[in-house]
C-alpha cells in the first residue's frame, strides 16, 4: 500500500482494514498487549514489514492499563474486539480514546439481573393465568359470563398491541433499566389493586388489576433478548435469552399449579370462595412488591465493559439512531417479516391453548379442575426444558434456522396428536401428550427472539422482540376467539384443528426465512460492517 494511496483513503474516511490491506486484521487483547494478524500467520512479518502499518496502528495499539481499584470485578476474559469492525472517522475517534474502550469482559453481574428480571417476570405470567385455569370458579364468583373470564386472559393480549410502540421506544431511548423498573413496578400495583376486587360485584375492579399487570407484560416480553446481548457473551447468549424466557414460562406453569390449589370450587360457600381467593391475591401482591424493591437496588443498565464484540461495536461506535425508520426497515426485512408472522401463529397458538385448556380438559373430564391445572403444568415445564435445551443447542451450533424449522414442525406434530387424544378418556394421555406439545411449542419461543435478533443486527433488538411479541398478541387474541367460539359451538376438536392448519402455514414461512446470522459474523469478525444503522431525520428526536 503507497503513501498516497493511504492519503487516498483518509480523505474518503476509510479504515486500513478497508482498503490495501487484505486479510489483514488489527486486534487489542483486554492484557494490553498490540496483536496484528496477517491471513498466512506470519505476525512477524506484517508488524515489521508495513511501516505504514506501524504509524498508522500505533495510537489504537498502546499500552492497555489494568482494571484501577474498586472498580467490579469481571471474569477472566481473553477476548479480541476487531478494529476492521470500526471505519472512517469513528476508527480514529476510537483510536484516540485508547484501547481501553473496546476491552470486552464478562461481569459476574449479569446472573443478579437475569434472576431478578425472570422472577419478576414470573409473577407477571402467573397473573395472566391466574383467571382462566379455574375459569368455573371465577365464573361463578363474579357470576358473569364464561366470556368475561376469558377476557381476564385476552387483556394481557389485547393491551399489548398499542402499547408496544411506545415501550420499544422507551427502552431504545432510555435502556433497560428504567424499563424494568416500570415492568416490576406496574406488576406490584396491578396485583394490589385486585387485592381490593374480593366481592361479587367487583368484577370490573379485577379487571382494572389486570389491565395494570397488561401494562407491564408490556415492558417485560421484549426485554429478554436485549438483556442476553448487553449482558452475555457469544457463547452464552441464547442461553441466556432461554433462560430469561424461562422465567415467563415458570410463572404460567405456577400459574397452572397454585390457583385450583389454593381456591378450589366450592360453589356453595361463596364467602369461603372469596377468603381463598384473597389468600391468593394478597400473597401476589406481596411477593410483586419485594420483587420491586431487589428490581430497584440491583437491576443496573449494562456492565463496565461490553460482553461481546457486535456489543462492542455498537456501544463504542454508535449508530445514528431513528426509531420510526428502524422499524421501517424492519419491516423491509423480508426474512424478519415472515418471521413475524409464523412467529405470532406458534405463540398466539400457545396463548390460546393456555387461556382454554381449563374448558377443553372440563368438556371430556368433568369436575377435573386440578388435573386440567397439572396438564397446563405439565405442558408449561416441558416447554421450559425445551427453551433450555433449544438456547444450550443454539449456542453450541448457531444453527438458528435449521432448529427453528424442525421446533416448528414437531409443534405442529405435537398439536394434531393432542387433538385426536383429547377424548380418548384417559387422562394419563392427555398428560403425556400436553407435555409433548408443550416442550416443542414453548421451546420454540426463545428461538424466535434469537433468529430475529440474528437476522436483523444492528437494529435494536427490544424493537425487533417487540414487534414478535406484537404479532403474537395479535394472533393470540384472533385465536382464542376463534378457537373458544368452535370449542363451544362444535367441540375441543373443531377448536385444535383450527390451530393445527394454521400451524402448517407457519412451518411453510419459516422454511422460506433467508438465514443471514449478521450478529454472528460480526463476534466472529468476518463481517465487515460500517455501523449505520439507519438514517436519521433532524427533526426526529
Amino acid at each position: 500500500m503507497t503513501e498516497g494511496a493511504a492519503a487516498a483513503a483518509e480523505r474518503e474516511g476509510k479504515s486500513l482494514a478497508e482498503v490495501g490491506l487484505p486479510g489483514l486484521n488489527n486486534h487489542i487483547t483486554d492484557k494490553g498487549e498490540p496483536e496484528v494478524k496477517r491471513a498466512n500467520g506470519s505476525l512477524q512479518a506484517a508488524a515489521n514489514g508495513d511501516p505504514l502499518l506501524g504509524e498508522a496502528a500505533a495510537p489504537a495499539l498502546g499500552s492497555f492499563d489494568k482494571s484501577q481499584p474498586g472498580e467490579e470485578e469481571e471474569e477472566p476474559q481473553a477476548r479480541l474486539v476487531p478494529l476492521l469492525l470500526l471505519s472512517g472517522s469513528k476508527a480514529e475517534a476510537l483510536a484516540e480514546r485508547g484501547p481501553r474502550a473496546v476491552r470486552t469482559a464478562l461481569s459476574r453481574q449479569r446472573f443478579a439481573v437475569l434472576l431478578i428480571f425472570s422472577l419478576y417476570s414470573l409473577v407477571n405470567a402467573f397473573q395472566w393465568i391466574q383467571y382462566s385455569i379455574i375459569s368455573n370458579v371465577f365464573e361463578h364468583f363474579y357470576s358473569v359470563p364464561l366470556t368475561d373470564i376469558d377476557w381476564l386472559s385476552m387483556v394481557y393480549m389485547l393491551a399489548y398491541v398499542p402499547l408496544i410502540f411506545p415501550a420499544t421506544w422507551l427502552l431504545d431511548k432510555y435502556g433497560l433499566r428504567p424499563t424494568a423498573l416500570l415492568g416490576s413496578g406496574f406488576n406490584a400495583l396491578g396485583a394490589w389493586v385486585k387485592c381490593g376486587s374480593v366481592a361479587p360485584h367487583l368484577y370490573w375492579v379485577t379487571m382494572l388489576g389486570q389491565l395494570l399487570c397488561s401494562v407491564a407484560q408490556v415492558f417485560i416480553l421484549g426485554l429478554p433478548s436485549r438483556i442476553a446481548s448487553v449482558w452475555f457473551g457469544p457463547r452464552e447468549v441464547s442461553t441466556a435469552c432461554a433462560t430469561a424466557v424461562l422465567g415467563n414460562q415458570l410463572g404460567a406453569a405456577v400459574g397452572f399449579l397454585l390457583p385450583p390449589v389454593l381456591v378450589p370450587n366450592t360453589r356453595n360457600d361463596t364467602a369461603l370462595m372469596a377468603h381463598n381467593i384473597s389468600i391468593m391475591f394478597y400473597g401476589t401482591a406481596s411477593v410483586s412488591t419485594f420483587l420491586f424493591i431487589l428490581t430497584v437496588i440491583a437491576f443496573k443498565e449494562k456492565p463496565p465493559f461490553p460482553p461481546s464484540e457486535s456489543q462492542a461495536v455498537l456501544q463504542h461506535n454508535p449508530p445514528e439512531y431513528s426509531y420510526k425508520q428502524s422499524i421501517m426497515n424492519l419491516f423491509k426485512n423480508i426474512p424478519f417479516v415472515l418471521l413475524l408472522i409464523s412467529y405470532g401463529i406458534m405463540t398466539g397458538s400457545f396463548y390460546s391453548v393456555s387461556t382454554l385448556l381449563n374448558q377443553m380438559i372440563l368438556t371430556y373430564y368433568k369436575g377435573e379442575e386440578v388435573s386440567a391445572g397439572l396438564i397446563g403444568l405439565t405442558l408449561v415445564v416441558a416447554g421450559m426444558v425445551g427453551s433450555i435445551l433449544c438456547g444450550l443447542w443454539l449456542d453450541y451450533t448457531k444453527s438458528y434456522k435449521q432448529t427453528t424449522l424442525i421446533v416448528y414442525i414437531l409443534s405442529f406434530i405435537g398439536m394434531v396428536v393432542f387433538t385426536f387424544t383429547l377424548n380418548l378418556g384417559h387422562l394419563i394421555i392427555v398428560f403425556f401428550t400436553g407435555g409433548a406439545l408443550g416442550f416443542f411449542m414453548t421451546g420454540y419461543l426463545p428461538l424466535g427472539f434469537e433468529f430475529a435478533v440474528e437476522i436483523t443486527y444492528p437494529e435494536s433488538e427490544g424493537t425487533s422482540s417487540g414487534l414478535l411479541n406484537a404479532s403474537a398478541q395479535i394472533f393470540g387474541i384472533f385465536f382464542t376467539l376463534a378457537q373458544g367460539k368452535l370449542t363451544l359451538d362444535h367441540g375441543p376438536h373443531a377448536g385444535n384443528l383450527f390451530l393445527c392448519a394454521w400451524m402448517f402455514l407457519g412451518i411453510i414461512l419459516t422454511a422460506l426465512i433467508k438465514s443471514d446470522l449478521k450478529r454472528h459474523s460480526v463476534n466472529l469478525g468476518t463481517r465487515n460492517m460500517d455501523i449505520k444503522a439507519v438514517p436519521v431525520n433532524n427533526s426526529e428526536e
